[in-house]
């Protein structure tokens, strides 16, 4: 997959394009794409994704706390690599982008710029200024310009359409097996190591505390899990605990991510982290004392030594 940093001087064959945020790259996104994929092969032209980055509410909502999203640019670049993509153009968001309206996009950047032959678009999916262009209204455009377009119908479950935000609730809620079927992989997070308080260290469970690289990237309900670490190169097994340790915590402080990697003794801090959510163990547990967290910690490495194996 080819990535480009802006839209000048492409020169593409038969471009068939799509854009979007995809966030989560999740099965409802890989429908499309596949189906992106195969008109491509049909006219004999090439896959175009248009996304933004940053994300467009990053820069248009004022209220900022709330905001979480699935995946990384790095990590979307991955997935629509893995999708068979032929060309990643990622276009800079910001306000006064934000205000052309769809038609004058479709018309000065997909034709004019990529040269798009067709354009297929998700069953829900809005762009321009003020979301207006969605199905109906490029279609109206499509009539008094050369292309063609197609809308693909998402992917459904009893919950709905799968989409991007059925899959944060998910998470954000402790649903963690849910939310791994919709997308089609285990969620992940990567960070940097930093030091913590090292009392797993002196119950017998040291963890490595991880600071996730992206701001906004959501982290998953309160909760332990059974994870895979990538470390160095290598996959270890290790449990998870997400949230703010009420066990030694007096006063409820903010959310700490702690990892203990299983069979694994090592000074790490500083060093890069990728954990990968396979599943989810139990609730944050508030207990008596530090033993009876040890005695916990021990049935839950049994369990994920178990799940994981």
């Amino acid at each position: 997959m080819i990535i480009h940093k802006d839209y000048q001087n492409l020169n593409l064959v038969n471009p068939v394009v799509t854009l979007g945020v995809f966030d989560g790259v999740h099965r409802g996104h890989k429908a499309l794409l596949g189906h992106l994929v195969s008109r491509a092969k049909e006219i004999g032209g090439e896959t175009v994704v248009i996304t933004f980055s940053p994300h467009p509410r990053i820069v248009l909502e004022k209220n900022k706390t709330r905001l979480s999203f699935l995946t990384t640019m790095e990590e979307k670049i991955v997935h629509l690599e893995n999708a068979n993509v032929d060309h990643l153009v990622i276009i800079e968001f910001n306000k006064k982008f934000s205000k052309i309206p769809a038609c004058d996009f479709v018309k000065d950047v997909m034709l004019e710029k990529i040269g798009a032959k067709l354009l297929i678009i998700g069953f829900n999916h809005h762009f321009g200024k003020s979301g207006e262009g969605d199905y109906n209204m490029i279609k109206g455009c499509a009539k008094s310009l050369d292309f063609k377009v197609e809308q693909v119908q998402g992917l459904h479950t009893e919950e709905g359409a799968i989409s991007s935000s059925i899959i944060r609730e998910a998470l954000l809620h402790g649903k963690l097996e849910e939310a791994n079927l919709w997308l089609g992989y285990s969620y992940s997070l990567s960070g940097t190591i930093v030091e913590g308080r090292k009392i797993g260290r002196s119950i017998g469970f040291p963890t490595a505390n991880i600071e996730p690289d992206f701001e906004f990237k959501l982290i998953p309900a309160n909760g332990v899990y059974a994870v895979e670490v990538d470390l160095d190169g290598v996959r270890y097994p290790g449990m998870l605990s997400i949230g703010s340790n009420p066990t030694v915590n007096s006063v409820i402080s903010s959310r700490s991510i702690e990892v203990n990697i299983l069979n694994f003794d090592k000074d790490i801090y500083r060093k890069a982290i990728s954990v990968v959510f396979r599943h989810r163990l139990r609730d944050e547990i508030k207990f008596d004392n530090t033993e009876q967290l040890a005695d916990q910690m021990e049935l839950d490495r049994q369990h994920t030594l178990k799940l994981l194996t």
